[in-house]
């Protein structure tokens, strides 16, 4: 019971921070409920966070716009859920978002948490717009609620291979020598098994393969081992806080492989990191989730989000736009009906957002039109180095010693 009473506490604070400055204007249309479910507790809250905090902006921007206006100015009014950085809490969190009468969720950031949440959700045909989790099982399960607007793993490690294979070969092919150092949940495992298939296929030996747990503090071991196997590129696949420690420990040991090549998580796609580990972050090359840094209305979101006294990170932008996406759906349906808002969002076209996407096409619910960019911390900044029209910067590569 009493996490229920906190459950909807939290739900009443967040209609009232983020929908009452514009419900008057709504002409008493009843507000539109959503699920706004991350893990704000556990390893993955400081994600967790920034992905609520991009949900809540997004709907403050949409009810300070009109609200839904086919549905006579409607504000959405966030039910906030907490996955405690655990599967099972977060389908417990879907119950009760269920029992809210919430109209649809966004959520829920990691691979294993959507995988549960999106199934249950599924049991009463409950919209579930997956803003970032990359595993591919979350989209090949015939779930026809779920849809997640962002790349899967498949997609961005395949960016990642040959976006890796034109850099060595531009410099001269100097990296023939691959490690993966993966966390080992769904997210990590999954990355890793595409990488070690299909880095050999372009001309890289994969020398070792090395898997932690989440949470993990300790990294002197598996560095110990990277130095014995003296790789010339590491890949890391890991969440924030381990994918910290490993590159404290190798600049203690003094590794420093021709490449960091980090894929879906690195210092080339987090203003945090750069701010926190300055002394190692240059250099360090990422295939992740990124905005258009061409699009003009990037650079006052993320003066929004600095307000905050948080960081820009993809956690942000990526559930920021995801809430658009669902909100533009609510639009076209006319209606608050879980049926025909997963009818919208199965034949959604959005692409008025921020991100470096072609128009929103899904299938099996699967947004064909995402892709991730190849950003590289250069001169103390993060700079889109692939593809060409988005460039800011020429790759470093590979490092200098």
């Amino acid at each position: 019971m009493n996490s229920r009473r906190t459950f909807l506490y939290q739900s009443a604070a967040a209609a009232a921070l983020v929908s009452a400055p514009w419900v008057a204007r709504s002409q008493g249309a009843a507000p539109i409920k959503v699920g706004v479910l991350h893990p704000v507790t556990g390893a993955l809250a400081y994600s967790g966070q920034q992905c609520r905090l991009g949900a809540l902006l997004a709907i403050e921007d949409i009810n300070k716009a009109g609200g839904i206006k086919s549905l006579g100015g409607a504000p959405l009014q966030a039910v906030l859920g907490d996955a405690q950085s655990r599967p099972e809490a977060g389908s417990a969190e879907v119950e009760k978002m269920n029992e809210a009468g919430v109209a649809a969720i966004v959520g829920a950031y990691a691979s294993a948490i959507c995988l549960a949440t999106t199934q249950t959700a599924a049991k009463y045909n409950l919209p579930h717009v997956v803003d970032v989790g990359v595993a591919d099982q979350i989209v090949e399960r015939g779930l026809k609620n779920t849809f997640r607007f962002g790349p899967g793993y498949r997609a961005c490690s395949e960016r990642a291979i040959l976006d890796l294979a034109a850099l060595n070969a531009a410099a001269g092919k100097p990296a023939k020598t691959v490690m993966i150092v993966h966390e080992d949940s769904l997210f990590g495992t999954g990355t890793a098994a595409l990488l070690s298939k299909s880095l050999p296929e372009h001309g890289f030996e994969v020398k070792e393969v090395v898997k932690h747990p989440n949470p993990t503090r300790d990294f002197n071991n598996i560095v110990l081992r990277m130095k014995s196997v003296n790789p010339d590129i590491v890949i890391p696949a890991n969440y924030y806080n381990e994918y910290a420690l490993l590159l404290r420990a190798m600049k203690q040991q003094k590794v420093q492989p021709k490449a960091i090549y980090s894929v879906l998580g690195g210092a080339a796609s987090s203003y945090k990191f750069l701010k926190e580990f300055p002394d190692i972050a240059n250099g360090i090359i990422d295939c992740n989730h990124w905005f258009n840094p061409k699009d003009a209305r990037v650079a006052p979101l993320k003066a929004r989000v600095e307000e905050k006294g948080a960081y820009f990170s993809y956690e942000v932008f990526m559930t920021y736009t995801s809430m658009l996406l669902l909100a533009d759906a609510l639009e076209r349906a006319k209606s608050a009906d879980r049926a025909a808002i997963i009818d919208a969002l199965a034949a959604s076209t959005f692409q008025d957002n921020v991100m470096p996407y072609g128009p929103t096409k899904f299938v099996n619910g699967q947004n064909t039109g995402a892709q991730p960019l190849l950003t590289q911390v250069i001169g103390g900044d993060i700079k889109v180095i692939f593809p060409a029209d988005y460039r800011q910067a020429d790759a470093v590569f590979p490092l200098k010693a």
